[in-house]
């Protein structure tokens, strides 16, 4: 049977909807934010009543938040175990700084003539800087992220953006479990 189109005119009218976010959407954001922090460490166990109960959120918003951080391979679910904050093996990390190379090189070729507004990058600079200076590695960690995000934010982009984004979070993972972070950096 055809739609009408008056029922198409209908559909198109609850096209603003479309920009709202939704709540598991926003409690991935927090977590995806949590655990580029450190507050939730490689290999730890997520407990989604202690999580609900402290973002105020339902069992099911919650197991469609850890979803999509599982397939953004942040979180990985092990049947009748829970869900975890994934553990990167070597390889992991070896394709993560591959496919930052392939992006980042891709970027700087693309940039064409300058100007080029440089200030994030000098402000990421500056702070990865006195973070070392300071001995505050994960203050380093947090510059390096910004450094290549700026970076690539050269593009103009919000594809790219979205997609360093992604492979930023999962090397976040990576520098938390490295054990002297001066000797990474």
């Amino acid at each position: 049977m055809a739609t009408s189109g008056t029922e198409l005119g209908e559909l198109a009218d609850d096209r603003p909807l479309l920009g709202r976010t939704s709540t598991a959407e926003r409690v991935a954001d927090i977590l995806r934010t949590r655990i580029a922090e450190g507050y939730f460490q490689p290999g730890e166990r997520l407990s989604e009543e202690s999580i609900g109960k402290a973002l105020v959120v339902s069992r099911n918003t919650l197991r469609e938040a850890f979803r999509l951080l599982t397939h953004e391979r942040l979180l990985v679910h092990e049947l009748n175990r829970g869900v975890f904050v994934r553990v990167l093996a070597v390889e992991d990390v070896e394709d993560i700084y591959r496919t930052r190379r392939l992006i980042e090189c891709a970027v700087v070729r693309g940039l064409g003539e300058p100007p080029f507004a440089l200030d994030g990058l000098e402000k990421a600079v500056a702070n990865g800087t006195r973070a070392a200076r300071e001995g505050r590695w994960k203050g380093v960690s947090t510059a390096n992220i910004h450094f290549h995000r700026e970076l690539v934010a050269l593009a103009g982009s919000v594809r790219t953006d979205e997609l360093m984004s992604a492979v930023l979070a999962e090397l976040r993972l990576a520098f938390h479990v490295v054990d002297d972070p001066r000797l990474l950096h």
